[in-house]
């Protein structure tokens, strides 16, 4: 046996840089890190290849950790004909995003942990999620699909078909029935969109409030009401600390995954930032608000902020949120506890597991009660954090300041993120290409379109602000267009991995491509150039990139003038720009700010 093959006869993710490869460094099964050595070993080995993806705060990556991943017997087996190899989807989005879709194309749905057995030549054969360790009910084990994957191949080895992955662009929509396609989406019972477990639409919202801006229409308001309502009062949102979870897994808003993301947190101040200029309500503001409270209290680090919190505290969902009817009892007064029971719905039996996650059934304010809770909630065990910082998910929370900043008027939020920007672009910017992601020092320097393209936009907002941020727009810009090619956006291009072409679906956040459109079609109207009208795409699928279209189609009124119009009185589907023309283009007509009868 030579050096090399003793090397990777262990589980080497002690070595790793991600927070979601050390959490399995102690599993019995020979986990490698994706790698071009890894990958000629497999060919050397003739050795079928098992790609694990997932993420540090998933609670069934945890769960598959510590059940099939942890059984020496599926390990024996998986180290005796695999090469093990687990990737972090939030460090390799080009390989999760590829090895998705595969899983979708072979059955219809995806999800993680996404495991995916594939040929040392990169072809993929088989893809499942989750797979126990034993054999539940119809559920096989995980150890029997490897098994019957292996079988499979031997027996076909020279007749695997070939997969080459399909991104398409979304059909053109009709600006007309786009409205009404959203409402065959809309939950009007529960809000949201979907009859099932419900996901926060960012996009979808952001896109609905611009259009609401434009045209008071009353089904998109009561889309946007019911909607925004259900996600600040009900089980998405963390009424003590600020923050909202990953998603609810009922329709009725209740039980969340108890996961808190980054990318969610930017796209929820944007949202409720807007939605409190939008519609009026007070409380939008509080939620964008207590969101940035959130952001500062449990996500910075070192002026940047890290990627997650975990769903799970010692292996327990939501252990670290919950309140058992008898600790309510303890911790609080009897007057203290009515109060609460007042304003939250709780119970004795509890709604998940026999604890209550506090969920409102009054919107109103029991502040110091609240306040209570969370110092007790601060002395408990907390979830772990993955403390990677993504450039674009931290670009995406710059956005979220700058949005913040002009509708809530808070200026000092836009400085906020104009050091915040600086700091990216020192860390992650070396002059050629944008790094992806850093942790304890070390710098993945993958270059993906999602980080240009968030960061570019970020860049764009803060030149609307200030002219010296002129330099930063042109580099970027121009580094943004290196992802292009032709008329398609190319995602990334790794020396360890095959080029892999943008998505373009919206959710959880906007696409790479729709953000870089977006960020392109406000470069040029900064610049004072003309743009092509966009077509609409498909709704749901691209309402990001539906925003850009309305930019494009004239329906954001371009203010020119010497001088900064005060944010708090311009129309929100608004874009400024330093000119001496002092006038306000809208729907194709443009008219002087100095008309004695003009108003916004």
């Amino acid at each position: 046996m030579n050096d090399t093959a003793i090397e990777y006869h262990r589980n080497n993710l002690d070595k790793s840089s991600s927070p979601y490869l050390v959490q399995h460094k102690d599993n019995p099964v020979w986990w490698q890190e994706w790698s071009n050595d890894v990958i000629k070993y497999a060919v050397s080995s003739e050795k079928l290849l098992l790609v694990s993806v997932g993420y540090s705060t998933c609670h069934w990556c945890h769960v598959m950790a510590s059940e099939a991943f942890s059984d020496e017997r599926t390990a024996k087996y998986l180290n005796d004909n695999f090469i093990c190899i687990k990737v972090d989807r939030e460090e390799r989005p080009d390989i999760d995003q590829y090895m998705m879709d595969f899983i979708q194309r072979q059955s219809g749905r995806g999800g993680w942990p996404l495991n995916v057995f594939m040929t040392p030549s990169l072809q993929p054969v088989f893809a499942l999620t989750y797979a126990p360790a034993y054999q539940k009910g119809s559920m096989n084990s995980f150890l029997s699909v490897a098994q019957q994957v292996f079988a499979y191949y031997q027996k076909n080895r020279d007749d695997i078909p070939s997969f080459v992955p399909e991104v398409e662009m979304p059909g053109v929509a009709d600006e007309d029935y786009l409205i009404q396609s959203l409402e065959g989406f809309y939950d009007r019972e529960n809000g949201g969109f979907g009859k099932g477990q419900k996901f926060p639409s960012h996009s979808t919202l952001l896109y609905l409030l611009y259009r609401l801006a434009a045209d008071d229409d009353k089904l998109i308001k009561e889309i946007c009401v019911k909607t925004l309502e259900e996600m600040r009062l009900r089980g998405l949102n963390d009424h003590l600390q600020g923050g909202i979870f990953r998603y609810c897994t009922d329709a009725k808003w209740t039980i969340p995954h108890f996961e808190k993301m980054l990318y969610d947190q930017a796209m929820v101040i944007w949202t409720y930032s807007l939605a409190f200029r939008v519609l009026g309500n007070i409380g939008y503001k509080n939620m964008a608000e207590n969101v940035i409270s959130c952001l500062r209290e449990s996500f910075e680090e070192d002026g940047l902020f890290i990627s997650a919190h975990d769903a799970d505290t010692d292996h327990e969902e939501g252990a670290t949120y919950l309140w058992s009817y008898e600790e309510l009892k303890a911790f609080l007064t009897k007057d203290e506890l009515y109060k609460l029971s007042q304003v939250y719905d709780i119970s004795i039996s509890g709604n998940f597991e026999g604890k209550n996650h506090l969920v409102k059934k009054a919107d109103k304010s029991v502040a110091d009660v609240e306040n209570k809770l969370l110092s007790i909630r601060r002395q408990r065990e907390q979830p772990c954090r993955d403390g990677k910082i993504i450039c674009g998910n931290n670009a995406l929370a710059a956005i979220g300041f700058i949005q913040a900043g002009r509708l809530l008027n808070r200026r000092e939020l836009i400085s906020e993120a104009a050091v915040h920007v600086k700091k990216l672009i020192g860390r992650f910017w070396d002059g050629s290409v944008l790094a992806h992601s850093y942790y304890r020092g070390q710098l993945q320097k993958n270059a993906f379109l999602s980080d240009a393209a968030a960061l570019f936009t970020a860049v764009t907002m803060l030149y609307e602000e200030n002219p010296v941020w002129k330099p930063e727009m042109e580099i970027f810009e121009k580094y943004l267009l290196s992802f292009k090619e032709g008329e398609d956006w190319i995602e990334s291009r790794a020396e360890d991995f095959m080029t892999i072409n943008a998505s373009w679906f919206d959710h959880p956040v906007p696409s790479g491509v729709s953000l870089a459109e977006f960020g392109l079609a406000r470069a040029d109207l900064l610049k004072g150039e003309d743009i092509p009208g966009k077509e609409y795409r498909q709704p749901y699928q691209s309402d990001f990139y539906n925003i850009a279209a309305m930019m494009s189609n004239g329906l954001f009124h371009v203010i020119t003038s010497e001088k900064p119009v005060p944010w708090d009185i311009v129309p929100v589907n608004s874009i400024q720009l330093r000119g001496g023309h002092e006038q306000d283009c809208y729907m194709g007509t443009c008219r002087s700010l100095n008309d004695g009868n003009y108003t916004f």
